[in-house]
């Protein structure tokens, strides 16, 4: 506890009530959530079985239990979960497979099996070669959009504007009814179907809220709909939870990400507590002072900043730091050459820069950002020096 500054302290040691931490990136969140498991089963003796976190990866839930491990001894860590939202519900499915329309042995499939479904019910209305492997691709993200949004196939039509848009809504019917009969579920349903069943029995509601005790929840921000109705089904009215998280770090929004679901907690939980973690540890005062610029432009749910940085970070002689902002919905060859000059030209680009790449980048054409960036800061005669996670661009 000796190692958390004060306002960490505040986190970990807040369990009467509901418990929105704002935690910016640097700000040892990952600490206070470890700390306070461990917190929970030492000092106020509840059962490790009785606790849950979850989060959105499995490498952050691989850390996090390797942290609590680092804590306490495994006899006491025995029956904790930790897990992505994703495994939890798959675990809920199979807990409680009486409930649900599945059987047994029911199958989860991938990205792909799904698209070769939806192929084939394209098919059967004769649409073949290119344009049905163009719209499988808009109904998937139609589909899961929907389910994101608890919104069942019958209703899906009344939110459609474009009547062209009406064969997602009719393949939604049936992809959901080839879904049951193949006992198979999808990605989304392994959130969908327990939020639905928690929604609509009473008695498996309490039941869980029962064994869950207390819930601690990662990145919040990168919640969707049927995450935080699950959050909320699970934690009941008295809300025994923490949820971590920064609406200025969202990065699932093409998935169904909302981080308006952070300003929901206070009207669905009056008695909401919120600590702000405002100390960085990972960055340099320039780099925090650029951040705080960069953010202040974006629309806040809460009135923050990066903080002021407490351990000499490591220096990289970056006189001035930009966070580069990648536009995933435009084009990479647009969004990074416009993103290049803004930061390149004019008084912008007199220092060096500094380029960050979040996790997900990766699956979303980074490759193609990274090598226009880099093709845009030579064309200028700027040097790039490369890491895994982050370049520096020198004038």
């Amino acid at each position: 506890m000796s190692q958390l500054n004060p306002k960490q302290q505040e986190a970990m040691l807040y369990v009467s009530g509901p418990l929105l931490v704002l935690a910016g990136a640097g700000s040892g969140k990952t600490s206070v959530i470890t700390r306070k498991i461990a917190y929970l089963i030492q000092e106020c003796d509840m059962p490790a079985e009785r606790i849950t976190a979850v989060t959105f990866t499995n490498k952050a839930a691989r850390e996090m239990k390797a942290r609590v491990s680092k804590l306490l001894p495994s006899e006491k860590t025995r029956g904790l979960t930790v897990s992505t939202f994703h495994q939890f519900g798959l675990q809920f499915l199979r807990y409680e497979l009486m409930h649900t329309p599945l059987k047994g042995n029911f199958s989860i499939m991938d990205s792909d099996d799904s698209k070769r479904l939806l192929m084939e019910l394209m098919m059967r209305d004769n649409l073949s070669g290119a344009e049905s492997r163009e719209l499988v691709g808009k109904a998937i993200k139609m589909i899961s959009d929907w389910k994101n949004d608890l919104i069942e196939p019958d209703k899906a039509m009344e939110t459609l504007d474009d009547p062209e848009d009406m064969i997602f809504a009719t393949l939604y019917a049936l992809y959901e009814r080839n879904l049951r009969a193949y006992n198979a579920v999808d990605f989304d349903d392994l959130i969908v179907l327990p939020t639905k069943i928690l929604r609509e029995n009473r008695e498996l509601r309490d039941k869980w809220q029962n064994r869950i005790r207390y819930l601690l929840v990662d990145e919040y921000q990168d919640t969707n709909t049927a995450q935080y109705e699950m959050i909320k089904h699970l934690v009941g009215p008295q809300g025994r939870f923490t949820v971590v998280g920064d609406d200025d770090q969202s990065i699932y929004a093409w998935r169904g990400a909302k981080p308006e679901n952070m300003a929901l907690l206070k009207e669905d939980f009056p008695k909401l507590k919120i600590v702000m973690l405002e100390q960085n540890y990972r960055s340099t005062t320039r780099i925090l002072t650029s951040a705080n610029a960069v953010i202040l432009n974006n629309e806040h749910l809460f009135e923050k900043n990066c903080g002021q940085i407490k351990v000499k970070a490591k220096k990289f002689g970056l006189s001035t730091a930009v966070m580069m902002m990648m536009n995933l919905s435009a084009s990479p060859k647009k969004s990074s050459r416009t993103n290049c000059v803004l930061v390149m030209s004019g008084s912008s680009m007199q220092y060096s820069t500094a380029v960050t790449f979040r996790h997900e980048c990766l699956r979303h054409n980074c490759a193609s950002y990274k090598s226009l960036i880099s093709y845009q800061a030579v064309n200028r005669s700027l040097r790039v020096v490369k890491s895994k996670t982050s370049w520096a661009i020198y004038a």
